[in-house]
């Protein structure tokens, strides 16, 4: 007959203990943190239904045009994670000095004025036909959930969002958290008139306090009539989604924003494919294209343009200005920061392309024929 130690049976006991109240704390810190606002909400009620509805939407998710693996042959996620955290990092990572910029006053703007500014990343503001337009606006200090976490570079970071006018229209191109800025968007939600944004992302906004009734939710081949005889429509991107664990429960977007003279391509997070040559013969000539150009990796070029990507996707749109952005604030690559400008450049001199790089606030007149921007980040 085996004996056994009361000491044993007590100890093991404590243990089994420890260990659930250590599974039950986890979870419980699990479920705090994913219910913070920063992480939005899903699709639900009669958003969920349009979201189920969609042609894009199969087996509970959005897909892209094309098979799109989140990491490209010859790469796992194991030797990217490795890399991206452990490896040696480049030393120009970061930028060694403060970025060159310029505060322009976006409040002091006449409305007659026709003009891009750059404001960062992927964020910028449009103002056309007296129209004005933010898109993608990322105004906090990180470009993530969290505040210890992809930090802005110093002088990336000039506009606040005290510095946003009242708008007509914030556009939204997909959720993520360098290109849906909760803080940002919190904060400027009384000086924005309408939301345009791709279909299930309304859910974010709804969350954060914005109106049904303000938001103009759709899906790739909506057009949308807007202020003074002015037209949006929703066009493909190649891309994924998702603020949780959950992916591409909501939907990602590019735009063509037409005036009755000019049209625009605003082309969000993309990797390149064959919807640029779609576009192109559907819309273009385009007088402006902003092409996302930066943070990327061959391991995950189907969902972020290499800078050759971005020359062939300029041309395949049919663009007769390209203005590249998604560079030169954050650090979600591994690549010197000012590499994706000096590469997207040479490459578009070779093809004889007008690629124009204003400095982060630098006014770029979108009236004028003729844009001359000097290499700052040579500087």
């Amino acid at each position: 007959m085996i004996k056994v130690n009361t000491f044993d049976v007590y100890f093991l006991k404590r243990m089994m203990y420890s260990i659930i109240i250590i599974v039950i704390l986890i979870i419980a810190i699990f479920y705090i943190i994913i219910n913070q606002e920063v992480f939005g909400a899903e699709p639900k009620g009669k958003r969920l239904k349009r979201v189920q509805q969609s042609k894009l939407y199969k087996n509970k998710q959005f897909h892209n045009l094309s098979f799109t693996p989140s990491i490209a042959e010859g790469h796992s996620m194991p030797k990217v994670m490795y890399e991206f955290f452990f490896a040696k990092k480049n030393p120009l990572l970061k930028p060694l000095k403060s970025i060159p910029s310029i505060h322009t006053d976006l409040k002091s703007i006449p409305k007659d004025t026709d003009v891009f500014i750059w404001l960062g990343h992927s964020s910028y503001y449009i103002q056309l036909n007296g129209v004005s337009f933010l898109i993608d606006p990322v105004l906090s200090l990180y470009g993530s959930p969290f505040k210890f976490f992809n930090k802005a570079f110093a002088g990336a970071d000039i506009y606040k969002p005290e510095d946003i006018p009242s708008l007509d229209y914030l556009l939204i191109t997909h959720d993520h958290y360098d290109h849906l800025d909760y803080p940002t968007v919190k904060a400027i939600k009384d000086r924005v008139g309408k939301v345009i944004l791709p279909l299930g992302v309304g859910a974010h906004l709804e969350k954060w306090g914005y109106k049904e009734n303000q938001l103009i939710e759709e899906e790739w081949g909506t057009e949308v009539m807007l202020k003074n005889n002015m037209k949006i429509t929703f066009t493909p991107a190649r891309h994924f989604s998702g603020r949780t664990m959950k992916r591409n429960i909501t939907l990602w977007t590019s735009f063509v924003l037409e005036t009755p003279t000019r049209k625009i391509f605003l082309g969000g997070d993309s990797g390149y494919d064959t919807h640029f040559k779609k576009i192109g013969d559907q819309f273009g000539p385009f007088d402006y294209a902003i092409i996302e150009n930066g943070q990327y990796n061959e391991a995950w070029k189907y969902i972020h343009a290499l800078p050759e990507d971005v020359v062939r996707a300029s041309i395949d749109i049919n663009a007769k200005n390209i203005i590249p952005v998604h560079s030169s604030k954050f650090a979600l690559a591994l690549h010197a920061w000012d590499e994706p400008l000096k590469k997207v450049t040479s490459l578009g001199e070779e093809e004889n392309l007008n690629i124009l790089t204003p400095m982060i606030g630098e006014p770029l007149y979108l009236n004028e024929s003729e844009h001359q921007f000097r290499k700052w980040w040579e500087e």
